[in-house]
């Protein structure tokens, strides 16, 4: 009988004082089963989690250093082009660099999209924002950007005023500048 996968644990990985790069190495620095195995006997774990990116360099980020003070101070300024989580502020104090955009890592005992950086993050540095045309330069082509909100019929009815839109919303991916009257 085949075993399931055993839920990876960041929590334990980092107590133990563990670099992310020991683990986290190679093209797009997603583990490797093989990463595993060098300190134990089986890796009975899943695969890692998908991601919806193309591509992406960890290894020029890093050379940037620590961008957490970037994010909080953009949250500060009030240009972070999303709501942030109430605790967001405070987890941004960190001198790990992965956990600037990786929070709550060494809480977390399963691998889940929690883990992994919010567009919002992203947009901090990288604000050209020209969808659909920019979505493409870090996305894969048919990665699932959308949000659920927007059904078949959205185009009708989210002017119609009864979905209860807060157009703040619609600054991750059309960015703060935009008008309705852009579109219509």
């Amino acid at each position: 009988m085949a075993q399931t996968a055993q839920p990876f644990s960041h929590r334990i990985h980092l107590a133990a004082k563990l670099e992310c790069s020991i683990c986290h190495a190679g093209d797009n620095q997603l583990a490797k089963q093989s990463a595993c195995l060098k300190c134990h006997k089986t890796a009975e774990i899943g695969p890692p989690i998908k991601t919806r990116l193309a591509r992406f360099d960890h290894q020029l980020h890093l050379k940037l250093g620590n961008v957490a003070p970037l994010i909080a101070a953009a949250i500060d300024k009030k240009t972070y082009l999303a709501t942030p989580a109430p605790d967001l502020r405070a987890q941004l104090n960190t001198q790990n660099p992965c956990e600037a955009c990786h929070r709550g890592l060494e809480v977390s005992d399963r691998q889940d999209p929690s883990g992994l950086p919010q567009m919002a993050d992203c947009l901090v540095c990288h604000n050209q924002i020209d969808p659909p045309y920019s979505c493409e330069f870090c996305h894969a082509k048919d990665a699932k950007l959308t949000p659920v909100g927007h059904t078949p019929d959205f185009l009708d009815t989210h002017t119609t005023g009864t979905l209860g839109f807060d157009k703040t919303t619609c600054a991750v991916c059309h960015g703060r500048k935009f008008h309705c009257l852009g579109c219509h």
